[in-house]
Order: structure tokens, then sequence, then C-alpha cells
């Protein structure tokens, strides 16, 4: 309904109480519910994953049409991120946020910061997406009650009330979907289980889990990830499943990462049922030797089959397994395949490089079996994106023949194609283009429907951090901020500017109004310093 048609309703509901309700304006009520279109996280999940379903739809169509997120730490950096969209390009449409057990753990945790080894406490992910939920519908209610404000100054000039009511009633709402990132599940089955409902029920549409070991979760850019077998996985992806279809949220999302390209290691050694199975195919990725004769075996020695061959897998002295060499793209193609026979919805592959090459190959790999596969993608800041696209450039470059002798060569000079003075070469350029240009072309060529950046707040939250005490603590003092932050927010148009009502002020100032009319103390006078910009 119009806001016209609900403020309609209201008024009916309430001549129906009497003189009572008297004093209740119908179009306060109908101001509020829309500056709260969504009472619960479910309420917030199943609209999500609604339009993350549309989405994957409109991808699989035209590979054009990919979505992209950034990750978020704190309430007021997803809010400020989605404002900055909106302002900039008139429209929500495609972009989610991330949340990162990696930012939580480094920075929500009540021990204080730590590594991304699920150490932190379960539930400060489903509180973060919590907490980032209310931050967006706050920043649905200042904007309303900004139009609201528009609807009264028009009403109270006698101007035509059409274009402000048309704004309102086509308001697009700052709510969008986030990915949320469950780490590797936080222990067994059904602690995975009991997490997600947590997280659904904060408003998560989307729940990223990983196949590593729970207990010796590592964070996927770093060494000793360890691996479980496909049986584990799955089992986790039902209990996701599950927790979805308990509250109503049949479209949930379930993204399936694997971190096999980049793990050696795995905890234990599934049983094979049959020849063929996922047992079988898990156990012959194991690094394993004959055994010619038995007296060979020591004591606690394991042995398995593989191919009928009785063969000793190398054991570590921590007692995990190693698998073969040169194994990893099989083994992410297996996982990706089983995940999406499964339930998996989306795909993640970590990789320890941003190569289109290598991407693409493994996505055509899995689409031999599973044409509908589509991923995920981590444009880490693990990556040094410098340095990898211009050795990736000067690779091509020299294999075409063309000299390099302006150029260091990467395998002479450890990152000394990173020098600043290349900046404005015709190598640099190029490699600029290719990052520029990454995500179209990934997209297209390497079925990635979604593109994230895990911890992009947490590096600009330094940079700008250090960039202002060096200025603020040192010769500039109060210029460093007024030049560097006040100055730009301003000619940007930035809605933190007037900071009091970004947190809400004006909003309360509404509410005292309804609630006790012209006798109201309010914030928002000509004392105000707001009123100065």
């Amino acid at each position: 309904m119009t806001y016209m048609q609900q403020t309609e309703e209201v008024r009916k509901v309430l001549m129906q109480k009497g003189h009572e309700w008297r004093a209740i304006n119908p179009e306060y009520v109908v101001r509020m519910r829309l500056q709260n279109r969504f009472q619960t996280g479910l309420d917030i999940a199943r609209y999500t994953a609604d339009i993350m379903r549309r989405d994957m739809a409109e991808y699989d169509q035209d590979p054009g049409r990919y979505t992209q997120s950034l990750g978020a730490w704190h309430g007021f950096v997803a809010q400020q991120t989605m404002m900055s969209v909106k302002k900039n390009f008139k429209s929500l449409d495609k972009r989610y946020i991330y949340l990162s057990g990696w930012m939580v753990a480094a920075l929500r945790s009540e021990f204080g910061p730590l590594p991304d080894q699920s150490m932190h406490e379960k539930t400060a992910v489903a509180s973060l997406i919590g907490e980032i939920y209310t931050f967006l519908k706050q920043a649905d209610a200042r904007e309303l009650r900004h139009l609201f404000a528009d609807l009264d100054s028009a009403r109270a000039a006698g101007k035509d009330l059409g274009p402000v009511l048309a704004k309102i009633d086509n308001f697009e709402t700052h709510v969008v979907p986030i990915i949320a990132d469950i780490d590797a599940g936080f222990g067994n089955e059904e602690a995975t289980y009991l997490l997600a409902k947590k997280m659904i029920e904060a408003g998560a549409c989307a729940i990223q889990i990983e196949n590593q070991v729970s207990d010796a979760k590592q964070c996927g850019h770093q060494a000793g990830k360890v691996t479980v077998p496909h049986e584990d996985f799955v089992s986790k992806l039902h209990a996701i499943r599950y927790a979805f279809l308990e509250l109503g949220v049949e479209n949930g999302i379930i993204v399936a990462r694997t971190d096999s390209l980049g793990a050696d290691l795995t905890q234990k050694i599934p049983v094979s049922q049959r020849p063929g199975d996922l047992g079988h195919k898990y156990c012959d990725f194991l690094k394993a030797t004959p055994v010619k004769d038995l007296s060979e075996l020591k004591e606690g020695d394991v042995t398995i089959h593989q191919n009928g061959v009785l063969c000793k897998p190398e054991r570590l002295d921590n007692g995990l397994y190693a698998f073969k060499e040169n194994t990893g793209f099989d083994r992410v193609v297996l996982d990706c395949v089983t995940s999406l026979e499964h339930g998996a919805d989306l795909l993640w592959i970590e990789t320890e490089k941003p190569n289109l090459q290598q991407i693409g190959d493994m996505v055509k790999a899995i689409r031999k079996s599973r044409p509908e596969a589509k991923l995920v993608y981590n444009n880490s800041p693990s990556f040094n994106w410098t340095l990898k696209f211009r050795e990736q450039v000067y690779d091509d470059w020299k294999a075409a023949g063309k000299d390099m002798s302006a150029y260091p060569d990467p395998k002479k000079f450890d990152k000394g194609l990173m020098d600043v003075k290349l900046d404005d070469s015709e190598l640099a350029l190029e490699a600029d283009r290719l990052i520029q240009n990454f995500q179209r072309d990934a997209s297209r060529e390497a079925g990635i429907f979604h593109h994230l950046i895990t911890l992009p707040t947490y590096h600009e939250t330094a940079l700008g951090v250090d960039m202002l005490s060096s200025g603020y603590f040192g010769a500039e003092g109060m210029l460093a901020y007024v030049k560097g932050i006040q100055r730009q927010e301003i000619r940007r148009d930035l809605a933190s500017v007037k900071h009091q009502d970004l947190a809400g002020s004006n909003i309360g100032d509404d509410h005292k109004e309804y609630f006790l009319g012209e006798k109201a103390l309010l914030a928002g006078g000509a004392a105000n310093t707001m009123n100065q910009f």
C-alpha cells in the first residue's frame, strides 16, 4: 500500500478505539512503521534470500550481472558502505555486505585481537550480523525522516505532494544480503546447526562454511590447513540447510568453501564402503608407499589399500596424514562437485593468487559435472595485487618476445617490480588495467557470481588513522583533521558531516513531538551546532 493508503487504514483502526486514542496521529504511526520495516532478523533473512536467488538467476542469464560486497567489522562500517553506494549509484542492486570471521577474530572478540583460527566466541558472528542490520535499518529511518520532513514542508507551503510521496512509496531500503562466515562450523554438526540458527535469526540469508577441521582451522592464506573427508563436510552442509528450513527461510543460501588447493594434510582416513565412493576417492589422494613386506610395519603403523595395493600412508608426528603432491586441483574439483551434489548453492575456492587462468580452469572442470556451478571469490588483501599482476604482465610479455630489459626480472629481484619508479611505466599501467577489469573478466570467463573483499575496511581504517595521526600529532595539528577529513566529508556530501542527525538525534526529536507535542524538549533547535553545515 502507498503511504496515504496506509495512513487511512490506521485512521480507521484508531477511530474504532474511541476517544482514548484520539491523540495518536495515524500519519506518525505509518512513519514509524516505515522506519522499522523489518520486525525480526528472520524477516530480513527471508527478504534478502529472495534477492540473492533473483541475482543468481540473472547471473545465469548474463555473467555480466555479477554481485559485489565489502567486508564490514562494525555496523557503522556496513551502514556507511551502503549509504555511499546509494548516494553515488542511486541503487543498491547487486551490492551486499560480507561478514568475515577473520575480522570478527581480529576486532570483535572479548579475548582481544586473535588469529583466524576459530578461537573467538561462537556468538560473536551472530551478534555482528544483528548489529549490522540495526545500523542498516537506522540508515532507512534517517533517510525516510528527511523525506517526511520534506513532505511536511511541501504541505505547509501548499505545494504538490506527489513528488515527495512518490519518493516515500518507492523508497529503497539499505537492508541488503549478508554473506556470513561460519568458519569450519565451530565444532560438530550439532554445533554448526545451533550457530547457523543464531546467524539466520539475526538476519543472515547466506552462510559460508569451509572444509577445514574445526579445531585446527587456519586462515585460508596461511600454512598448516587440514581438511576433512567429504562425509564430514556434507553433514555440516545438511545441518545448515536444516537450520534454514526449520526457521522458514526456504531460499537460504549455502556457500561451500574448499581450502584444498592450499591444504596438504588431513586429520583422518575415511572408510570406503565400495569402490569409487567418496571415501575411496579421498583415500586415493593420500601420500602412501606400497608395503612390500609386513615385517616393514612398526608398532602403531596404519595401512590402507590404494587400488588394490597395500600401502602405508605418510603420517606426521602429530598424527596428521599428508596428501600426494600436485593433487590440489583435483581435490578442489571433487570438493566442489560433491558440495553441489549435497545441497550447496555457491562455491568458494580459496586460491593463493588472483589468477584468472587458474580459477577458470577449475571452474571448467567442475562444470563438466555441474554446469550451474558459480563462485563466490575472495579478492583478498592477502594477495599483493600490484606485484602479482606486474609479474603476470612481465611473464606474458617476455613469452611474447618483448624486450624486458627496462624492468627488473622478478626471478632475480624479489619484489623489484614494486618500485614506485615503475608506477607510470607501460608494464605497470597494463597491470593496473588488468586489476581494474579483473572482476568483470573473472565473472565472464571464470564463473564468479560474487566478488568480495574480506578485509578492506580493516586496512582502510588502519590507513586513515595513520594519515590522521601523523598529521594531527605533527606539524599540521588541527588542519590534518579539517583538511583531510571534515572538508572532504562536506565536499563529498557525506551524511556523517551532520553526525548528530546520522546518530538519530532528529529521529528522537520527532518521537518526542509525537509523544508530547509542542511541549517536547528538542535537541535540534537554533543552538545546535550542526546548523553550521
